[in-house]
Protein backbone atom coordinates (compact mmCIF):
# COMPACT_ATOMS: atom_id res chain seq x y z
CA UNK A 1 0.00 0.00 0.00
CA UNK A 2 2.44 2.47 1.38
CA UNK A 3 5.17 1.57 -1.51
CA UNK A 4 3.46 3.62 -4.02
CA UNK A 5 2.70 6.25 -2.33
CA UNK A 6 6.15 6.82 -1.37
CA UNK A 7 7.40 6.64 -4.79
CA UNK A 8 4.93 9.06 -6.09
CA UNK A 9 4.86 11.67 -3.22
CA UNK A 10 8.37 11.44 -1.68
CA UNK A 11 8.46 10.29 2.19
CA UNK A 12 6.61 12.61 3.62
CA UNK A 13 8.52 16.04 4.81
CA UNK A 14 5.96 17.27 6.97
CA UNK A 15 5.39 17.58 10.97
CA UNK A 16 3.45 15.01 12.65
CA UNK A 17 2.46 15.70 16.13
CA UNK A 18 0.81 12.37 18.36
CA UNK A 19 -1.16 13.38 21.44
CA UNK A 20 0.62 10.78 23.54
CA UNK A 21 4.69 10.85 24.23
CA UNK A 22 7.59 9.07 22.30
CA UNK A 23 11.79 8.20 23.26
CA UNK A 24 14.72 8.16 21.29
CA UNK A 25 14.68 4.63 19.52
CA UNK A 26 16.26 3.98 15.84
CA UNK A 27 12.63 4.95 14.60
CA UNK A 28 13.34 8.26 15.69
CA UNK A 29 16.87 9.04 14.10
CA UNK A 30 17.32 11.71 12.03
CA UNK A 31 19.74 10.53 9.58
CA UNK A 32 18.32 11.26 6.33
CA UNK A 33 16.21 14.08 7.35
CA UNK A 34 16.69 17.90 6.61
CA UNK A 35 16.85 20.86 8.47
CA UNK A 36 13.75 21.73 10.47
CA UNK A 37 11.22 23.90 8.71
CA UNK A 38 11.54 27.40 9.10
CA UNK A 39 7.24 27.32 10.25
CA UNK A 40 8.42 25.51 13.24
CA UNK A 41 7.98 27.21 15.99
CA UNK A 42 7.72 25.07 18.86
CA UNK A 43 9.87 24.68 21.63
CA UNK A 44 11.37 22.00 23.96
CA UNK A 45 11.23 21.52 27.80
CA UNK A 46 13.32 20.74 30.17
CA UNK A 47 16.50 19.29 27.68
CA UNK A 48 14.17 17.16 25.71
CA UNK A 49 14.27 17.68 22.18
CA UNK A 50 10.96 18.26 20.49
CA UNK A 51 8.65 17.20 23.26
CA UNK A 52 6.66 18.51 25.40
CA UNK A 53 3.96 18.00 28.29
CA UNK A 54 1.19 18.74 29.84
CA UNK A 55 -0.45 17.15 33.64
CA UNK A 56 -2.15 20.27 35.48
CA UNK A 57 -5.49 18.79 34.73
CA UNK A 58 -3.74 15.27 36.38
CA UNK A 59 -2.07 17.39 39.17
CA UNK A 60 -4.81 19.48 39.77
CA UNK A 61 -7.23 15.92 40.35
CA UNK A 62 -4.20 14.13 42.62
CA UNK A 63 -5.05 17.12 44.76
CA UNK A 64 -8.54 16.64 45.23
CA UNK A 65 -7.61 13.18 46.45
CA UNK A 66 -8.19 12.05 50.12
CA UNK A 67 -4.97 12.45 51.28
CA UNK A 68 -4.14 9.11 52.50
CA UNK A 69 -4.24 8.42 48.85
CA UNK A 70 -0.50 8.73 47.61
CA UNK A 71 -0.15 7.81 44.07
CA UNK A 72 3.33 7.85 42.49
CA UNK A 73 5.08 11.02 42.48
CA UNK A 74 7.86 10.74 40.16
CA UNK A 75 10.08 11.69 37.66
CA UNK A 76 7.54 10.20 34.88
CA UNK A 77 5.14 12.85 36.24
CA UNK A 78 7.06 15.86 34.68
CA UNK A 79 9.24 14.02 31.79
CA UNK A 80 8.12 13.54 28.40
CA UNK A 81 10.08 10.13 28.48
CA UNK A 82 7.53 7.11 27.50
CA UNK A 83 7.77 4.33 30.27
CA UNK A 84 4.42 2.35 28.44
CA UNK A 85 5.42 2.39 25.24
CA UNK A 86 2.04 3.51 23.55
CA UNK A 87 3.38 6.67 22.31
CA UNK A 88 6.25 5.12 21.05
CA UNK A 89 4.41 2.27 19.33
CA UNK A 90 1.62 5.27 17.82
CA UNK A 91 4.23 8.08 16.97
CA UNK A 92 6.93 5.92 15.29
CA UNK A 93 4.13 4.12 13.34
CA UNK A 94 3.10 7.42 11.79
CA UNK A 95 6.43 8.90 11.44
CA UNK A 96 9.37 6.80 12.46
CA UNK A 97 12.18 6.82 10.06
CA UNK A 98 13.58 3.27 8.78
CA UNK A 99 14.85 0.87 10.74
CA UNK A 100 16.07 -2.68 9.56
CA UNK A 101 15.85 -5.96 11.54
CA UNK A 102 12.97 -5.34 13.43
CA UNK A 103 10.80 -7.77 15.19
CA UNK A 104 9.39 -9.15 18.13
CA UNK A 105 11.36 -12.44 19.53
CA UNK A 106 12.54 -12.86 16.11
CA UNK A 107 9.03 -12.99 14.83
CA UNK A 108 8.05 -10.81 11.75
CA UNK A 109 11.58 -9.49 11.17
CA UNK A 110 12.02 -6.77 8.73
CA UNK A 111 12.36 -3.45 8.16
CA UNK A 112 10.64 -1.06 10.31
CA UNK A 113 9.11 2.39 8.93
CA UNK A 114 5.79 4.85 9.28
CA UNK A 115 3.58 6.12 6.89
CA UNK A 116 5.86 9.62 6.23
CA UNK A 117 9.37 7.68 7.72
CA UNK A 118 11.17 11.43 6.58
CA UNK A 119 8.54 13.24 8.56
CA UNK A 120 9.73 15.88 11.43
CA UNK A 121 7.59 14.15 14.85
CA UNK A 122 7.07 15.89 17.69
CA UNK A 123 5.40 14.16 20.88
CA UNK A 124 2.99 16.06 23.38
CA UNK A 125 2.57 13.52 26.46
CA UNK A 126 -1.14 13.57 28.04
CA UNK A 127 -1.55 10.98 30.14
CA UNK A 128 -0.39 9.70 33.23
CA UNK A 129 -0.57 6.88 35.49
CA UNK A 130 -4.33 5.97 35.70
CA UNK A 131 -5.53 7.33 39.34
CA UNK A 132 -9.33 5.89 39.79
CA UNK A 133 -9.46 4.70 36.37
CA UNK A 134 -8.81 8.70 35.37
CA UNK A 135 -5.34 9.04 33.14
CA UNK A 136 -5.90 11.92 30.23
CA UNK A 137 -7.62 15.29 31.19
CA UNK A 138 -9.55 17.23 28.90
CA UNK A 139 -7.59 20.58 30.23
CA UNK A 140 -4.34 18.68 29.33
CA UNK A 141 -5.99 17.15 26.40
CA UNK A 142 -6.92 20.94 24.78
CA UNK A 143 -3.37 22.78 26.42
CA UNK A 144 -1.52 20.40 24.04
CA UNK A 145 -4.03 20.80 20.93
CA UNK A 146 -3.38 24.64 21.51
CA UNK A 147 0.49 24.46 21.53
CA UNK A 148 0.19 22.31 18.70
CA UNK A 149 -1.48 24.43 16.67
CA UNK A 150 1.11 27.61 18.03
CA UNK A 151 3.97 25.30 16.85
CA UNK A 152 2.83 24.45 13.33
CA UNK A 153 2.04 21.02 13.14
CA UNK A 154 0.28 19.55 9.92
CA UNK A 155 -0.90 16.47 10.94
CA UNK A 156 -2.49 15.96 14.33
CA UNK A 157 -2.72 12.08 15.28
CA UNK A 158 -4.51 11.70 18.51
CA UNK A 159 -4.54 7.50 19.71
CA UNK A 160 -6.54 9.00 22.44
CA UNK A 161 -10.32 8.27 23.31
CA UNK A 162 -13.02 8.74 25.62
CA UNK A 163 -16.77 7.81 26.40
CA UNK A 164 -19.14 9.23 23.28
CA UNK A 165 -19.16 13.21 24.99
CA UNK A 166 -21.87 15.95 23.21
CA UNK A 167 -18.52 17.62 20.69
CA UNK A 168 -18.51 20.55 22.75
CA UNK A 169 -18.14 19.34 25.84
CA UNK A 170 -15.27 16.66 24.98
CA UNK A 171 -11.71 18.13 24.90
CA UNK A 172 -11.07 16.19 21.89
CA UNK A 173 -13.52 17.42 20.19
CA UNK A 174 -13.25 20.85 20.64
CA UNK A 175 -9.23 20.64 20.46
CA UNK A 176 -9.68 19.21 16.98
CA UNK A 177 -11.90 21.78 15.78
CA UNK A 178 -9.72 24.65 16.50
CA UNK A 179 -6.74 22.46 14.94
CA UNK A 180 -8.95 22.14 11.51
CA UNK A 181 -9.89 25.82 11.71
CA UNK A 182 -5.82 26.14 11.36
CA UNK A 183 -5.56 23.50 8.44
CA UNK A 184 -4.37 20.91 10.43
CA UNK A 185 -5.66 17.68 9.66
CA UNK A 186 -6.97 15.59 12.74
CA UNK A 187 -6.81 11.62 12.74
CA UNK A 188 -8.58 9.72 15.95
CA UNK A 189 -8.74 6.19 17.13
CA UNK A 190 -12.40 4.62 17.32
CA UNK A 191 -12.13 3.05 20.33
CA UNK A 192 -12.01 -0.73 21.37
CA UNK A 193 -15.03 -1.27 22.48
CA UNK A 194 -16.85 -3.64 19.81
CA UNK A 195 -18.31 -5.86 18.70
CA UNK A 196 -20.70 -3.87 20.57
CA UNK A 197 -23.25 -0.88 18.02
CA UNK A 198 -23.03 2.72 18.95
CA UNK A 199 -20.00 2.46 20.73
CA UNK A 200 -17.95 4.73 18.36
CA UNK A 201 -15.82 7.47 20.31
CA UNK A 202 -14.35 10.64 18.76
CA UNK A 203 -17.14 10.59 16.74
CA UNK A 204 -17.01 14.89 15.59
CA UNK A 205 -17.28 15.32 11.85
CA UNK A 206 -13.91 17.26 11.25
CA UNK A 207 -12.34 14.50 12.45
CA UNK A 208 -10.75 11.18 10.65
CA UNK A 209 -11.87 8.78 13.09
CA UNK A 210 -10.09 5.70 12.16
CA UNK A 211 -11.11 1.63 13.00
CA UNK A 212 -8.82 -1.65 13.17
CA UNK A 213 -8.78 -4.05 10.73
CA UNK A 214 -6.36 -7.15 9.83
CA UNK A 215 -3.42 -7.65 7.82
CA UNK A 216 -2.66 -10.47 5.85
CA UNK A 217 0.63 -11.46 8.37
CA UNK A 218 0.13 -13.17 11.17
CA UNK A 219 2.05 -15.12 14.32
CA UNK A 220 0.49 -18.48 14.92
CA UNK A 221 1.00 -21.90 17.09
CA UNK A 222 -0.82 -24.38 16.17
CA UNK A 223 -2.04 -27.20 18.57
CA UNK A 224 -2.30 -31.32 18.12
CA UNK A 225 -5.30 -32.47 20.14
CA UNK A 226 -4.58 -36.25 21.22
CA UNK A 227 -7.92 -36.90 18.91
CA UNK A 228 -5.62 -35.51 15.68
CA UNK A 229 -7.33 -32.58 15.55
CA UNK A 230 -4.75 -29.24 14.62
CA UNK A 231 -5.91 -25.91 15.57
CA UNK A 232 -4.70 -22.72 14.79
CA UNK A 233 -4.11 -20.24 17.32
CA UNK A 234 -1.97 -16.74 17.93
CA UNK A 235 1.43 -16.33 20.36
CA UNK A 236 4.54 -14.24 20.05
CA UNK A 237 5.48 -16.24 23.18
CA UNK A 238 9.12 -15.95 23.59
CA UNK A 239 10.04 -20.02 23.89
CA UNK A 240 9.03 -22.94 22.77
CA UNK A 241 7.65 -26.04 24.74
CA UNK A 242 10.62 -27.87 25.54
CA UNK A 243 10.06 -31.37 24.19
CA UNK A 244 8.67 -31.84 20.74
CA UNK A 245 5.93 -34.89 23.00
CA UNK A 246 2.32 -34.49 24.19
CA UNK A 247 1.54 -33.52 27.19
CA UNK A 248 -1.20 -33.69 29.31
CA UNK A 249 -4.12 -31.03 28.86
CA UNK A 250 -6.43 -30.00 31.60
CA UNK A 251 -9.08 -27.44 32.39
CA UNK A 252 -8.10 -24.55 34.22
CA UNK A 253 -11.77 -25.01 36.11
CA UNK A 254 -10.91 -28.98 36.88
CA UNK A 255 -7.95 -27.25 38.17
CA UNK A 256 -9.23 -25.09 40.68
CA UNK A 257 -7.60 -24.85 44.00
CA UNK A 258 -10.25 -24.84 47.26
CA UNK A 259 -12.74 -22.60 47.75
CA UNK A 260 -12.59 -21.10 44.47
CA UNK A 261 -15.64 -20.91 42.07
CA UNK A 262 -14.99 -22.81 39.20
CA UNK A 263 -15.73 -20.01 36.73
CA UNK A 264 -12.82 -17.84 38.34
CA UNK A 265 -10.59 -20.93 37.90
CA UNK A 266 -11.27 -20.92 34.01
CA UNK A 267 -10.80 -17.14 34.13
CA UNK A 268 -7.34 -17.93 35.90
CA UNK A 269 -7.59 -15.61 38.16
CA UNK A 270 -4.88 -14.30 40.35
CA UNK A 271 -4.92 -17.37 43.35
CA UNK A 272 -7.83 -19.47 41.64
CA UNK A 273 -5.36 -22.08 40.49
CA UNK A 274 -4.08 -25.33 42.36
CA UNK A 275 -0.65 -25.83 41.45
CA UNK A 276 -0.62 -30.09 42.21
CA UNK A 277 -3.11 -30.16 39.27
CA UNK A 278 -1.55 -27.72 36.87
CA UNK A 279 2.18 -28.62 37.48
CA UNK A 280 3.47 -30.28 33.77
CA UNK A 281 0.29 -29.95 32.20
CA UNK A 282 -0.45 -27.45 29.41
CA UNK A 283 -4.07 -25.54 31.06
CA UNK A 284 -6.57 -23.86 29.00
CA UNK A 285 -8.36 -20.84 30.36
CA UNK A 286 -10.80 -18.48 29.23
CA UNK A 287 -10.79 -14.88 27.98
CA UNK A 288 -12.10 -12.59 29.83
CA UNK A 289 -12.08 -9.76 33.05
CA UNK A 290 -8.60 -10.41 33.39
CA UNK A 291 -5.60 -9.39 30.79
CA UNK A 292 -4.27 -12.07 28.79
CA UNK A 293 -1.22 -11.87 29.60
CA UNK A 294 -2.23 -12.12 33.08
CA UNK A 295 -3.79 -15.39 32.75
CA UNK A 296 -0.03 -17.13 31.16
CA UNK A 297 1.56 -15.55 34.30
CA UNK A 298 -0.75 -17.45 36.66
CA UNK A 299 -0.78 -20.32 34.22
CA UNK A 300 3.31 -20.11 34.67
CA UNK A 301 2.98 -19.81 38.80
CA UNK A 302 0.87 -22.75 39.17
CA UNK A 303 3.39 -24.81 37.18
CA UNK A 304 1.87 -25.27 33.36
CA UNK A 305 3.93 -26.22 30.74
CA UNK A 306 2.20 -24.28 28.49
CA UNK A 307 -1.11 -22.36 28.13
CA UNK A 308 -4.38 -22.47 25.41
CA UNK A 309 -6.25 -19.47 25.94
CA UNK A 310 -9.44 -19.76 24.28
CA UNK A 311 -12.26 -16.80 23.07
CA UNK A 312 -15.04 -16.49 25.14
CA UNK A 313 -17.95 -15.59 22.61
CA UNK A 314 -18.40 -12.06 23.84
CA UNK A 315 -15.12 -11.71 21.01
CA UNK A 316 -16.31 -14.90 18.86
CA UNK A 317 -12.66 -14.94 16.14
CA UNK A 318 -10.54 -11.59 17.66
CA UNK A 319 -7.36 -13.44 18.87
CA UNK A 320 -4.40 -11.69 20.02
CA UNK A 321 -0.58 -12.77 19.38
CA UNK A 322 0.66 -11.88 22.56
CA UNK A 323 4.36 -12.16 24.55
CA UNK A 324 3.42 -14.40 27.04
CA UNK A 325 6.37 -15.66 29.84
CA UNK A 326 5.29 -19.35 28.47
CA UNK A 327 4.85 -21.37 25.67
CA UNK A 328 0.68 -20.16 24.97
CA UNK A 329 -1.17 -19.81 21.91
CA UNK A 330 -4.81 -17.64 21.67
CA UNK A 331 -7.50 -19.66 19.92
CA UNK A 332 -10.90 -18.54 18.37
CA UNK A 333 -14.51 -19.10 20.09
CA UNK A 334 -14.89 -22.26 17.39
CA UNK A 335 -11.37 -23.64 18.03
CA UNK A 336 -12.01 -23.16 21.78
CA UNK A 337 -14.89 -24.85 21.79
CA UNK A 338 -13.23 -27.78 20.40
CA UNK A 339 -10.60 -28.23 22.66
CA UNK A 340 -13.54 -28.15 25.79
CA UNK A 341 -15.39 -30.23 23.72
CA UNK A 342 -12.10 -32.62 23.77
CA UNK A 343 -11.69 -32.36 27.79
CA UNK A 344 -15.26 -33.56 28.50
CA UNK A 345 -14.87 -36.69 26.16
CA UNK A 346 -11.44 -37.52 27.18
CA UNK A 347 -10.32 -39.83 29.37
CA UNK A 348 -6.44 -38.91 29.21
CA UNK A 349 -6.80 -36.13 27.32
CA UNK A 350 -3.01 -34.77 25.74
CA UNK A 351 -1.78 -31.58 23.34
CA UNK A 352 1.11 -30.16 21.94
CA UNK A 353 1.68 -26.27 20.75
CA UNK A 354 4.22 -25.50 17.92
CA UNK A 355 6.90 -22.42 18.63
CA UNK A 356 5.50 -19.27 17.54
CA UNK A 357 5.77 -18.51 13.57
CA UNK A 358 5.28 -15.80 10.96
CA UNK A 359 2.91 -16.58 8.38
CA UNK A 360 2.20 -14.22 5.38
CA UNK A 361 -0.24 -13.83 2.60
CA UNK A 362 -2.78 -15.12 5.36
CA UNK A 363 -6.37 -14.75 4.07
CA UNK A 364 -9.27 -13.48 4.12
CA UNK A 365 -7.41 -10.09 4.67
CA UNK A 366 -8.44 -7.69 5.78
CA UNK A 367 -11.75 -7.96 7.96
CA UNK A 368 -12.73 -5.50 10.34
CA UNK A 369 -11.48 -6.69 14.31
CA UNK A 370 -14.05 -7.33 16.74
CA UNK A 371 -12.68 -4.91 19.05
CA UNK A 372 -12.93 -1.91 16.69
CA UNK A 373 -15.74 -0.09 18.22
CA UNK A 374 -18.78 0.50 15.67
CA UNK A 375 -21.41 2.81 14.32
CA UNK A 376 -23.86 4.34 14.97
CA UNK A 377 -23.10 7.33 16.16
CA UNK A 378 -24.56 7.79 19.51
CA UNK A 379 -24.28 12.06 19.28
CA UNK A 380 -25.64 11.85 15.88
CA UNK A 381 -26.41 9.26 13.77
CA UNK A 382 -26.48 10.72 10.46
CA UNK A 383 -22.67 11.38 10.88
CA UNK A 384 -21.76 7.68 10.10
CA UNK A 385 -18.49 6.79 11.76
CA UNK A 386 -16.58 4.75 11.87
CA UNK A 387 -14.76 7.30 8.39
CA UNK A 388 -12.26 4.20 7.60
CA UNK A 389 -10.69 1.35 9.04
CA UNK A 390 -6.81 0.93 8.72
CA UNK A 391 -3.86 -2.34 9.56
CA UNK A 392 -4.59 -2.22 13.74
CA UNK A 393 -3.87 -5.94 14.67
CA UNK A 394 -0.32 -7.53 15.78
CA UNK A 395 0.72 -4.26 14.28
CA UNK A 396 5.20 -4.27 15.04
CA UNK A 397 6.54 -0.77 15.88
CA UNK A 398 8.99 0.88 18.12
CA UNK A 399 8.67 0.61 22.21
CA UNK A 400 9.99 1.96 24.83
CA UNK A 401 12.71 -0.41 26.88
CA UNK A 402 11.21 0.94 29.63
CA UNK A 403 8.16 -1.22 29.98
CA UNK A 404 7.86 -5.31 29.28
CA UNK A 405 6.20 -6.31 25.64
CA UNK A 406 3.03 -7.66 27.85
CA UNK A 407 2.51 -4.24 29.54
CA UNK A 408 2.44 -5.97 32.98
CA UNK A 409 4.46 -4.88 35.42
CA UNK A 410 5.95 -8.12 36.17
CA UNK A 411 7.41 -8.34 32.83
CA UNK A 412 10.93 -7.54 33.15
CA UNK A 413 11.93 -8.67 29.55
CA UNK A 414 12.67 -5.64 27.08
CA UNK A 415 12.15 -5.15 23.93
CA UNK A 416 13.41 -2.56 20.69
CA UNK A 417 9.79 -3.10 18.56
CA UNK A 418 6.47 -4.86 19.79
CA UNK A 419 3.47 -6.03 18.54
CA UNK A 420 0.23 -4.24 19.70
CA UNK A 421 -3.29 -3.90 18.83
CA UNK A 422 -6.06 -2.08 18.80
CA UNK A 423 -7.45 1.36 16.86
CA UNK A 424 -4.54 3.05 18.60
CA UNK A 425 -2.58 0.87 15.92
CA UNK A 426 -4.60 2.31 13.21
CA UNK A 427 -4.83 5.77 13.59
CA UNK A 428 -1.24 6.82 12.66
CA UNK A 429 -1.21 4.58 9.63
CA UNK A 430 -3.98 7.12 8.33
CA UNK A 431 -2.02 10.17 9.91
CA UNK A 432 1.18 8.55 8.13
CA UNK A 433 -0.66 8.46 4.96
CA UNK A 434 -2.29 11.84 5.63
CA UNK A 435 1.28 13.18 5.66
CA UNK A 436 2.27 12.27 2.22
CA UNK A 437 -0.67 13.71 0.93
CA UNK A 438 0.09 17.46 2.33
CA UNK A 439 3.35 17.05 0.66
CA UNK A 440 1.74 16.09 -2.61
CA UNK A 441 -0.91 18.70 -2.26
CA UNK A 442 -0.13 21.08 1.02
CA UNK A 443 -2.62 23.55 -0.77
CA UNK A 444 -5.52 20.87 0.23
CA UNK A 445 -8.13 21.48 2.99
CA UNK A 446 -8.82 19.04 6.38
CA UNK A 447 -11.98 17.90 4.43
CA UNK A 448 -10.31 17.63 1.36
CA UNK A 449 -7.64 15.00 2.39
CA UNK A 450 -10.29 13.32 4.69
CA UNK A 451 -12.42 12.89 1.21
CA UNK A 452 -9.56 11.80 -0.79
CA UNK A 453 -8.81 9.14 1.86
CA UNK A 454 -12.53 7.91 2.33
CA UNK A 455 -13.50 7.97 -1.50
CA UNK A 456 -9.95 5.63 -1.85
CA UNK A 457 -11.18 2.91 0.55
CA UNK A 458 -12.54 -0.63 -0.49
CA UNK A 459 -15.19 -2.25 0.95
CA UNK A 460 -13.93 -4.67 3.47
CA UNK A 461 -15.65 -7.78 2.12
CA UNK A 462 -12.79 -10.58 1.39
CA UNK A 463 -15.19 -13.36 3.43
CA UNK A 464 -16.75 -15.59 1.82
CA UNK A 465 -19.58 -15.32 4.24
CA UNK A 466 -20.79 -14.16 7.48
CA UNK A 467 -18.68 -15.71 10.73
CA UNK A 468 -20.91 -13.55 13.23
CA UNK A 469 -24.52 -11.18 12.86
CA UNK A 470 -22.20 -8.38 14.34
CA UNK A 471 -20.07 -8.30 11.32
CA UNK A 472 -22.92 -6.97 9.76
CA UNK A 473 -21.96 -3.97 10.93
CA UNK A 474 -18.98 -2.60 9.21
CA UNK A 475 -20.08 -2.15 5.77
CA UNK A 476 -20.69 1.65 7.02
CA UNK A 477 -16.30 1.44 6.93
CA UNK A 478 -13.49 0.92 4.13
CA UNK A 479 -10.28 -0.21 4.14
CA UNK A 480 -7.57 2.08 2.71
CA UNK A 481 -6.11 2.04 -0.73
CA UNK A 482 -3.62 4.68 -1.40
CA UNK A 483 -3.35 3.90 -4.77
CA UNK A 484 -7.02 5.32 -5.92
CA UNK A 485 -6.02 8.95 -4.01
CA UNK A 486 -3.50 11.16 -6.29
Amino acid sequence: MESFLLSLFGTGQDIVKIQLLATWTLSFSDEGIGPVPSKWQGICQDGVRCNRYFNKGYTAYLNTLNSTFSPVRNSTLFSTRDHVGHGTHTLSTAGGNFVTGANVFGNGNGTAKGGSPKARVAAYKVCWQPVDDHSCFDADIMAAFEAAITDGVDVLSVSVGGDAEEYFQDGISIGALHAVKNGIVVVTSAGNSGPHPGTIENGAPWMITVGASTIDREFTSYIALGNRKHLKGASLSSRGLQSQKYYPLISASDAKAAKVSALDALLCKPGSLDPKKVKGKILVCLRGEIARAEKGLQAALAGAVGMILANDIQNWNDIIADAHVLPASHVNFTDGKSVFDYLNYTKTPMAYMTRAKTELDVKPAPFMAAFSSRGPNIIEPAILKPDITAPGVNIIAAFSEANGPTDENFDKRRVAFNAQSGTSMSCPHVSGIVGLLKTLHPEWSPAAIQSAIMTSGNKITSRKKFTHVVEFLIFHSTNFCSKNSR
